[in-house]
């Protein structure tokens, strides 16, 4: 039949920072001053993967895919890709690819910075 492709998944990144962040304010004002360090650190960290980019929050879920299928090389590759859709059943080859490309991007992005 026609017009009943497969559908399209996509990875949607969620946050929750905003409410994580909270969370540690909120145990930072009742802290004891033992406590405050570690949880002053906390916030630093929370705030920095508050900060992040879409893209890159999306290509960190790929690194990990690949990682865990032990891909090595690059992002954009028929092996990564495979795994990619091996990882997360579902997700088209368009979508995969989508997000392999935005990968490398990041990545590239990331090694000239």
């Amino acid at each position: 039949m026609f017009g009943f492709g497969k559908q399209e998944q996509s990875v949607i990144v969620l946050r929750d920072a905003d409410g994580i962040e909270a969370a540690v304010r909120a145990a930072l004002d009742r802290a004891t001053p033992e406590e405050r360090p570690g949880l002053e650190r906390a916030l630093e960290i929370v705030g920095d993967a508050s900060a992040a980019a879409y893209e890159d929050l999306q290509a960190q879920w790929v690194r990990q895919r690949l990682d865990a299928a032990g891909v090595t090389g690059p992002a954009d590759s028929i092996p990564a890709i495979k795994a990619l859709r091996e990882a997360a059943p579902g997700l088209s080859l368009r979508s995969a690819v989508d997000l392999a490309r935005t990968t490398k991007t990041a990545e590239s992005a990331r090694r000239g910075a």
